[in-house]
């Protein structure tokens, strides 16, 4: 197992950089997918660049297309393991019980099925939010986020506009997905999902998607609040865009203008220059129409720099897990900051002509980039970017 994270000299003995004043930074996270629970597990699961799809096991798969998911094992509940991770991030960025209950908390969820079905419901959520509440000691969330694949990205970003703009000083992001039937037969019906069993990235011969679970949460706060608290910082939150191209329904402009503009504003916010940037986690969902349309967005807003900069999909890994996604791969992100390793686009079979990316292949990579990206993309046209700095 590892404990790079905890290090407090930094990956390697690498020296940490101190928050400035101003600054917002990531100082807890907790996190759970198909690898197992806790950073450690999925840091293994990077490493070993061997992807966690097995037989979907919760629900019957016959008349399918699919039959693959990458699920935690035994039967997990939504609301206790969002509980587990957002408790697992408050320790970890040192939160006492007066700080929960001031703090602000966001959550992104997928809308539970039973209740959407039902016409006496009132909401479609549930009671998974009062659970985490309750069992976290935050408040209520103020914001429920069911924006589909950048829901958890864009509390994200709603998490640090706040704080920049002064309206708070700490907000815990939380999001969780469990692969469930009805959102199993729904995208295999769309013939989303990969029949091969392998989600292929910016590929030739990629098939499609694959879900898999995936439960995350972060604390977000000023460097102010975190000084004050002798919080260890675990990465700094430089930069976030967001865009929508309103192209179409499900599908992004071709063009990816609408993700470029999400990319540029991120950069231009954290006053970065694309040539700095030294990893792209990319939403790379291995679907033929997505996969392009990203690196074309990705060319767009890096152009001369585009073949410098290293890029990989950990969907291929730990799978697509719709509104957590992107939170997960946050997560991710700043793991790969701290333990020096980019992980593997997985499942590359051959260069597709519309994604010349410089992508990592074969194994995970060594390397210590400063600037980290994590681009994300939802049905809608909606896109984001959130960029990182390393600690």
């Amino acid at each position: 197992m590892r404990n790079i994270a905890s290090r407090p000299d930094g990956p390697r003995g690498r020296p940490r950089r101190k928050a400035e004043p101003g600054q917002i930074v990531i100082t807890g996270l907790g996190v759970s997918t198909a690898f197992g629970r806790g950073e450690d597990r999925l840091l293994d699961g990077l490493a070993s660049g061997q992807p966690a799809f097995r037989p979907a096991s919760r629900f019957d798969t016959g008349g399918c297309r699919a039959t693959m998911a990458a699920e935690l094992a035994g039967e997990p509940k939504l609301g206790a393991e969002i509980a587990a991770v957002t408790d697992q991030a408050c320790q970890r960025a040192g939160l006492d019980a007066v700080s929960r209950a001031e703090a602000d908390f966001l959550l992104a969820l997928h809308t539970d099925s039973d209740r959407a079905r039902d016409p006496e419901a009132s909401d479609v959520i549930g009671a998974v939010p009062a659970e985490v509440a309750a069992a976290t000691g935050l408040p209520y969330p103020a914001r429920i986020y069911t924006t589909a694949c950048v829901a958890g990205s864009t509390a994200v970003a709603d998490a640090a506009t706040m704080i920049g703009a002064g309206r708070a000083s700490q907000v815990i992001v939380a999001a969780g997905f469990l692969v469930d039937a009805d959102s199993f037969r729904l995208f295999d019906a769309g013939r989303t999902l990969a029949v091969d069993g392998q989600v292929r990235p910016f590929s030739s011969g990629r098939k499609g998607m694959l879900l898999g679970d995936g439960i995350a949460a972060v604390v977000v706060e000023s460097a102010q609040a975190a000084s004050r608290r002798g919080a260890e910082v675990l990465a700094l939150m430089t930069g976030w865009g967001r865009a929508g191209d309103a192209f179409h329904v499900v599908q992004p402009h071709p063009d990816g203008t609408g993700l470029a503009r999400a990319i540029t504003a991120a950069l231009g916010r954290g006053k970065v220059a694309p040539a700095e940037v030294g990893y792209i986690n990319a939403n790379g969902s291995g679907t033929a129409f997505a996969d392009a349309s990203e690196s074309a967005a990705i060319h767009r807003a890096f152009e001369a720099a585009v073949g410098s900069v290293p890029v990989s999909s950990t969907k291929s890994l730990h799978g697509h897990a719709l509104e957590a996604s992107s939170l997960i791969e946050l997560v991710v992100t700043v793991l790969a900051l701290q333990a020096g390793l980019l992980p593997v686009n997985a499942g590359f079979l051959a260069d597709d002509p519309a994604c010349q990316l410089s992508l990592v292949l074969g194994t995970s990579r060594q390397a210590r980039p400063r600037y980290a990206l994590c681009l994300n993309a939802a049905f809608g046209g909606a896109s984001t970017a959130l960029l990182l700095a390393a600690a």
